[in-house]
């Protein structure tokens, strides 16, 4: 007998809208590559941007772990513990694949530890903590903290990168060390186990779960790392076909 397992819909929808941001950001991202719109990534609005969009993937992550140790509290330990653990290596083996994919392309600036390898290791890392409250929240913010204060560190070695250790001149189009982020991702176990304690909601919420809208956002919130691996290579192709366009024209111009 097939057992249906109850989702709350706002997580789905956060994480769906998430995606969408994300869609969005890359977009421009890649509109400013070719050249078909200048935009400043490296301050204001758009730096902010895509790291508030992160920020909510990270803090769902926490959640989400809470929810699925709720929902398998019948699993014994080791048993369990071996799910999480297939689960962030799947997640992280993705990442390498981003890594050897964007260093072919980039060469200079290839991910190394982006959110994928990141996801990965956190979904790993979490499981002794998954437990825990308000023991979280302190550590969470502790490290988010410390990851400030390193911001402005560089070190010799690049081996210290996965923890937050960078050196000099290193760059990557995308990053995401364990400092500081497996803070935001502890903060969000807190508030898992927080308003979800035995999965169940423990704050009022409007049900608008049946709109057009939130049936969407729910639907790309469950399917959000296929979009997130698919989206980018659609967003290089579209845009660079309208460049390649743009430059044709512009050669032909004179001959018409």
């Amino acid at each position: 007998m097939n057992v249906v397992v109850k989702r709350f819909w706002e997580v789905d929808a956060l994480r769906g809208l998430a995606i969408v941001m994300m869609v969005l950001f890359h977009l421009v991202y890649d509109l400013n590559f070719w050249g078909l719109w200048k935009v400043d990534l490296y301050s204001g609005f758009w730096w902010f941007f895509p790291r508030a969009i992160a920020g909510t993937f990270i803090l769902l992550v926490g959640v989400s772990l809470t929810l699925s140790l709720a929902r398998a509290t019948s699993t014994a330990g080791r048993r369990l513990y071996l799910r999480y653990l297939r689960r962030g290596l799947r997640v992280f083996s993705w990442g390498l694949v981003i890594t050897a994919v964007t260093w072919l392309f980039y060469r200079s600036g290839f991910v190394v530890f982006g959110i994928l390898h990141f996801i990965g290791v956190a979904i790993i890392l979490a499981y002794p903590f998954l437990k825990l409250r308000y023991w979280n929240l302190l550590l969470g913010v502790a490290l988010v903290v410390v990851g400030v204060y390193l911001e402005g560190w560089r070190v010799e070695t690049p081996w210290l990168v996965w923890l937050g250790l960078r050196p000099l001149h290193f760059q990557s189009v995308d990053y995401f060390p364990l400092i500081p982020w497996f803070g935001v991702v502890l903060v969000g176990v807190f508030l898992g186990n927080t308003l979800y304690a035995g999965y169940t909601r423990r704050f009022p919420l409007p049900d608008v779960s049946t709109s057009a809208l939130v049936r969407w956002l729910g639907f790309l919130g469950r399917h959000s790392l296929l979009i997130y691996l698919t989206h980018q290579p659609i967003l290089v192709a579209m845009t660079g076909l309208v460049f390649w366009a743009r430059v044709g024209w512009a050669m032909a111009g004179p001959h018409q």
